[in-house]
């Protein structure tokens, strides 16, 4: 990938494209295009089209989504589906009409099976039936994937399809509703020591188990994975291990130095019993993380901590 590349984000101000913005200026390219979403309707086609009939980008990365934990996506079920379906069915498009040299298109890891086998194999996709919470924001991800393989097997396009475990960090969304659950419970926690709250309520029985990586270790593999990977099939990005919600909401709780008592909720959805991806792939072509996840819970609250003073 030549540094003199132009290379568009879609999405660089979510938690995902602004790490890789980051990633992209530290490793010297810097002919980058962004466009806000008042800018640019990415649910547009004929916005969407002109955008890159201007712009001519020789590199997409597709980090743009609707996004959000279980109560959003069970909540607001028609715009996850119709959101998601349009900006990636318009940018792949788009990026095929305009001879775009590569694409990365990122997914999630709520694309594979309700019950499907620990970890995760790319090869379990569309082996059995979804969460029913988040079924529409899969289906639309899921879609995404197909796009870039279809787009390759009859184009001869380079979209490639990456699919990340459970994300956190910088930028992080910590809304008291839409957030994931890691942040939602970094802000629960620490809002509960300010306010001097007895409890904390925590949605679920505590016992699903969740994989978490550092977006900036995403953001790493994104830059290998453009560099290293022209295959059709996604790849797992992960880091192999993961913790229950309650081994979750502890550590948090004792890196805040809360003192209260953690309340779980079992009238509410616990979601996906678990949901480790299997990374194999992607260590076998030379990637592995670096952060230790302590290590980044603890950057993560002391961000959040800067980001409520």
């Amino acid at each position: 990938m030549e540094q003199t590349a132009k290379i568009y984000i879609a999405g660089h101000r979510g938690m995902v494209g602004s790490s890789l913005e980051r990633k992209l200026r530290k490793e010297g390219y810097n002919n980058i295009i962004t466009k806000t979403s008042a800018e640019l309707d990415l649910r547009n086609q004929q916005s969407v089209n002109e955008f890159f009939e201007n712009e001519k980008p020789s590199y997409v990365i597709l980090a743009a989504a609707k996004v959000g934990g279980i109560h959003a996506n069970n909540t607001y079920r028609a715009e996850f589906i119709y959101d998601n379906l349009m900006i990636e069915a318009n940018i792949i498009h788009a990026a095929y009409l305009n001879k775009v040299t590569k694409l990365l298109f990122l997914g999630s890891s709520c694309i594979y099976p309700k019950m499907a086998p620990q970890p995760l194999k790319e090869e379990y996709l569309l082996s059995g039936y979804l969460e029913p919470t988040n079924q529409p924001y899969a289906i639309a991800k899921i879609a995404g994937i197909e796009l870039c393989d279809s787009y390759r097997a009859q184009y001869g396009c380079n979209f490639i399809s990456a699919m990340p475990t459970n994300l956190y960090g910088t930028n992080d969304n910590y809304h008291p509703e839409n957030s994931h659950v890691l942040p939602a419970l970094i802000r629960r926690i620490v809002l509960a020591k300010k306010n001097n709250e007895s409890n904390v309520t925590i949605w679920g029985t505590g016992t699903p188990r969740r994989e978490f990586l550092h977006v900036d270790d995403l953001a790493d593999a994104c830059f290998f994975l453009l560099q290293n990977y022209n295959e059709q099939g996604l790849v797992n990005i992960g880091c192999d291990t993961d913790v229950s919600i309650k081994e979750l909401a502890e550590m948090i709780v004792s890196e805040v130095g809360y003192e209260g008592q953690l309340v779980f909720d079992k009238t509410k959805p616990d979601g996906t019993p678990r949901k480790l991806m299997d990374s194999s792939k992607i260590k076998k072509l030379g990637w592995i993380p670096s952060m230790k996840f302590k290590e980044g819970i603890k950057k993560t609250i002391l961000e959040y901590h800067n980001l409520i003073k």
